[in-house]
């Protein structure tokens, strides 16, 4: 794991800015410029925009090429282009093929190789051979830093049938939108990627790249330290726990003057107060009717806008009971009021979790929040506990693409920080905490490539904290955006760091 000092960055200011980054003007319907390019082409705008992004460059000032086939030196140095990589020019090539620092192509190959995007698994790079379409999947997928998550998905289901190897890097790249099969059941990996299509590849990378920044909600579990709420779609405030004491009933987690200071913030910044309601399946026991007409009340009496349930860790024997009762709430909270309703990833490591209905759910509900769980695990004595483990993330959304519309999803993140001492967990930590951690001189704090999470160490490595900071996050909500997620949610607003001097701009300017 590579080394470097790196501060949690602002979670409200990362909402703000991430992936904020504006898309170029819409290409005016006129000539491409270039006399092989027909304006009704299905690649015209792709072409347009990549030659105006600089990512592409025609064969000639008046012909692209088109159904010319890409070359694999190409393919490089578009890539390099497209995520600005700053250029590697080592005295010796790391190919046998590529030797001479003269060649166009030589600065974009150790570039790409330095990045990860290309491998040494041959010693010869082939510039001039035409990439196949296998290859550039690879390419793309290996650029973006997934390789890690692809080698893991090799056994996830995939429609084409003619994919016998690389199979998660395609299914991947599948998945996030960057290709297509060139049938429902076929994707030609050894047939040669033209220009065309690779420009139509980069541009769909590009553009999730380059998505609006997401809409933010987020938990307000306590008044103390609460983040500036401008800018928040709505805000639960955590105030009640939904239990089952022969019928259902709700008590107070809050006293009446946070709650009634916490509703007051979240107005005064323009959000919807929603009413967080937290549970087990205990509270299942009651009927779906009744349930709803306590949380109704409730909501009512309260002057929320609307009701956020987190019923957690339902099982398969309750998932009737839970749609019933999202079914009960729905028709007594009217359409008018919001309604937020937590669930579990549908998928963690590898196994299905059926506790909720998600395409059921996802027609009730204004927004499902998925919740993706850390890993609680161990090298050694030093614990490996990732928060939303970015390869989870992605089997989380890809398994709920088909069942729930993206618009009506939210992804969890997680703003306080996981503790660890002795390797053994000793609960969650503040931001400030973390924050007043990593400015001693005796903290060292880490980044994980390998699951896209900051860590650090302090009081001479027995104590150990995994957190989101700001890389971390940037890279979920682009995950999430590969799968039109538009929306985070962030779990506890009274523990967001907040830096005024942190460059936000400055991963998105590294990655695009």
């Amino acid at each position: 794991m590579k080394k470097r000092l790196q501060r949690i960055c602002s979670c409200v200011l990362l909402c703000a800015a991430l992936l904020a980054a504006a898309l170029p003007a819409p290409a005016a319907a006129s000539s491409t410029g270039f006399s092989d390019v027909p304006e009704s082409h299905w690649a015209a705008d792709a072409i347009r925009r990549a030659v105006d992004l600089g990512l592409f460059h025609g064969q000639t000032k008046t012909r692209f090429g088109l159904g010319q086939p890409m070359t694999r030196a190409a393919a490089v140095v578009t890539l390099c282009r497209l995520f600005g990589w700053e250029t590697v020019t080592p005295e010796k090539g790391s190919y046998q093929d590529n030797q001479d620092p003269d060649t166009w192509y030589y600065s974009a190959v150790e570039t790409a190789y330095a990045h990860g995007a290309i491998t040494h698994q041959t010693d010869t790079f082939r510039p001039e051979d035409p990439i196949t379409r296998e290859e550039l999947a690879v390419m793309l997928v290996r650029a973006m830093g997934y390789g890690t998550i692809a080698g893991l998905a090799q056994e996830l289901p995939i429609p084409f049938r003619d994919v016998e190897t690389n199979a998660g890097y395609v299914a991947m790249a599948y998945e996030l939108g960057l290709v297509n099969g060139t049938s429902a059941t076929a994707f030609s990996p050894d047939r040669t990627a033209t220009r065309e299509q690779a420009a139509v590849m980069l541009m769909r990378l590009y553009d999730s790249y380059h998505t609006a920044a997401p809409d933010k909600v987020g938990i307000a579990p306590a008044a103390e330290g609460l983040a500036d709420l401008t800018g928040y779609d709505a805000v639960a405030v955590g105030s009640a726990r939904l239990i089952y004491a022969g019928e259902a009933r709700l008590t107070g987690t809050m006293e009446e003057e946070p709650v009634a200071a916490l509703l007051e913030a979240v107005t005064s910044a323009g959000a919807a107060p929603l009413l967080y309601v937290s549970g087990t399946s205990t509270a299942l026991k009651d009927s779906a009717d009744h349930t709803a007409e306590v949380l109704t009340a409730a909501v009512e009496s309260g002057g929320y806008e609307g009701l956020f349930l987190d019923l957690a860790e339902l099982q398969s024997a309750q998932k009737k009971d839970f749609t019933a009762l999202t079914e009960a709430l729905r028709a007594s909270l009217g359409e008018d009021r919001l309604f937020y309703v937590m669930v579990e990833a549908p998928v963690w490591q590898g196994t299905a979790y059926g506790g909720y209905d998600y395409a059921a759910l996802g027609q009730l509900a204004d927004r499902l929040v998925v919740r993706v769980a850390a890993y609680d695990d161990s090298t050694g004595s030093f614990p490996i506990a990732p928060l939303e483990p970015l390869e989870e993330v992605y089997y989380a959304l890809a398994e709920l693409r088909d069942q729930v519309d993206s618009d009506r999803l939210s992804l969890l993140v997680t703003t306080t920080g996981s503790a660890w001492t002795g390797g053994r967990s000793s609960g969650t930590i503040s931001a400030a905490e973390i924050e007043a951690l990593l400015a001693s001189a005796q903290t060292q704090d880490y980044y994980s490539d390998r699951y896209a999470c900051a860590y650090l160490t302090a009081d001479d490595g027995s104590t150990a904290v995994w957190y989101l900071d700001g890389a971390s996050l940037l890279e979920r909500a682009r995950m999430a955006a590969f799968f039109g997620v538009d929306q985070l949610c962030l779990s506890d607003l009274s523990s967001v760091a907040d830096y005024e001097n942190y460059n936000l701009l400055e991963g998105l300017d590294a990655a695009s």
